[in-house]
């Protein structure tokens, strides 16, 4: 399985950016889909997460700015971030629960990351 993460890029505060995440491989079904992040110095946190069923749940800092969504028949996830903040500048990572076979557990694969800077 791979996982292959687009669309960061340099942008000025109150700006917007679109990240992609498409994974590939033998899948049998994807469950929890999410984006991380991690700025310089920083641990990883959760940024946003939707489940099969598309429930949805964000990090309180970007609740009402940033909004993610996922694309079953292409098995991608997507993060919408708009009015970008200068402290929203990190590596962002997305996360994926796959299923290999039936039977099996789901199992974490992370994209490569892809950077988010905001200049203020």
């Amino acid at each position: 399985v791979q996982l292959q993460a687009s669309g960061g890029g340099l942008v000025q505060a109150g700006g917007s950016l679109r990240l992609s995440c498409a994974a590939s491989g033998s899948i049998f079904s994807i469950n929890a889909m999410g984006w991380y992040r991690q700025a310089p110095g920083k641990e990883r946190e959760l940024v946003a997460l939707i489940t099969s069923g598309g429930s949805t749940n964000y990090a309180d800092s970007v609740k009402g700015r940033f909004t993610i969504s996922r694309d079953n028949a292409k098995n991608t996830v997507y993060l919408q971030m708009n009015s970008l903040k200068p402290e929203d500048t990190a590596v962002y990572y997305c996360n994926v629960q796959v299923r290999l076979a039936l039977g099996l557990n789901d199992y974490p694969y992370w994209g490569q990351g892809t950077l988010v800077t905001v200049s203020s």
